[in-house]
């Protein structure tokens, strides 16, 4: 009988370890799940990540990044690879001129839908008439008339309404083409089109109240919502600098846009080419070569290095460096990675943001970035 009521005991503290244990999963579950992480703060089904400084708070919904379903629309081909980052990186600077990091919360577009981008984006006719691209009049050569409008981004700016968001500004970055590419024929010949930038700076301005117009007419934008335009000029095809922003309007309410006011921002490519006699990148110029040369004679298998100075106002605001090498070993692209990175520091601008990249002719191998006023590099070898 005692041993009985032993075998009894011993399952009952059992039963009850057990059930204990799965209470203490269970509350552990719970409790996980109502908990954000350290990156995200949960408002409604809506979470937001942790803005560090100088940056905005982006939204995720349902644990995904919230993008934009009109991204990526373009009128043709997109004529230069190097303006997809370069528009969309140097909108969110400008943004943020008008819409403090501090205040608003970053969110991609989520108003002008896929189609609708397709449309504004498309020559007008019968089936386009909100097309911001002119008619095709028919022409094959140089009196034809060129598509302007190469894409449209939208950025969207939040600010918390309770538990929810809602809309508090937008601007909307409208690449602009320097040069049309078109084919006389399907398959055929690509030929060029040069726009001039008087016609492309005009055009821009005669569009933009059609489309601050559409923008205003979207389910979800109220008439007193701010809504900046910026215009941007693509570079041409074979440019190895990106294009730049060129101007600016903002409308407070209704379809009205203030004045145009002019974006100073420049790319040029260095070593400068010797026709260029302007006085703009001079000391960096100085700096790249000075640059260059200690690489090279460090390690003599080096093709080529290229850099793009970015410039706001006439002051760098950015730097983008380009090595092409041939290496053979492991060692070979860990030394000579950290040689660069050792004389990117002595050469190179430091009050700035650098971005390094050492590539072979198909592939990768490594990156090195500083942030301004950093003292030394990041680097990842690939």
């Amino acid at each position: 009988m005692v041993k009985f009521l032993k075998k009894i005991s011993v399952r009952g503290y059992i039963i009850i370890a057990v059930v204990l244990g799965i209470l203490a999963v269970l509350a552990l579950y719970f409790l996980n799940a109502n908990q954000v992480g350290p990156s995200t703060q949960k408002k409604s089904g809506v979470q937001l990540t942790q803005n560090s400084p100088g940056q905005y708070q982006t939204v995720i919904k349902n644990g995904r990044y919230l993008v934009s379903a009109a991204r990526g629309i373009t009128a043709t081909s997109e004529p230069n690879n190097l303006d997809v980052k370069q528009f969309e990186s140097s909108l969110l600077d400008l943004s943020k001129s008008h819409f403090k990091t501090s205040r608003y919360i970053f969110q991609e577009g989520q108003y002008l839908s896929a189609d609708k981008v397709s449309d504004l984006l498309a020559r007008q006719d019968k089936d386009h008439e909100d097309g911001l691209n002119p008619k095709d009049n028919g022409k094959t050569d140089s009196s034809r008339e060129p598509i302007y409008v190469q894409t449209l981004t939208e950025q969207d700016f939040m600010t918390k309404d309770g538990d929810n968001l809602k809309l508090a500004g937008m601007v909307v970055g409208v690449a602009m083409n320097t040069q049309d590419q078109y084919q006389k024929e399907q398959y055929g010949t690509t030929y060029s089109q040069n726009i001039s930038d008087a016609d492309r700076i005009a055009y821009g301005k005669k569009i933009a109240p059609k489309l601050l117009q559409q923008i205003r007419a979207t389910s979800g934008v109220s008439k007193d919502v701010p809504i900046v335009i910026a215009m941007y000029a693509n570079a041409p095809a074979d440019s190895l600098a990106p294009g730049n922003f060129y101007a600016q309007a903002t409308s407070k309410d209704g379809n009205s846009l203030s004045s145009w006011s002019t974006i100073s921002d420049k790319s040029i490519v260095l070593p400068k080419e010797s026709t260029d006699t302007s006085k703009l990148g001079d000391d960096e110029n100085n700096g790249f070569a000075n640059f260059k040369n200690d690489i090279a004679n460090f390690f003599p298998n080096i093709a080529d290095a290229t850099a793009v100075a970015n410039f706001h106002n006439d002051k760098l605001s950015s730097m983008n460096v380009t090595v092409t090498t041939q290496f053979y070993s492991q060692t070979e692209i860990d030394s000579f990675t950290n040689y660069v990175a050792a004389s990117a520091l002595k050469f190179l601008p430091n009050t700035v943001p650098v971005r390094i990249v050492i590539q072979t002719a198909n592939e990768v191998q490594a990156i090195l970035t500083r942030k301004t006023d950093d003292k030394s590099f990041s680097v990842t070898t690939l």
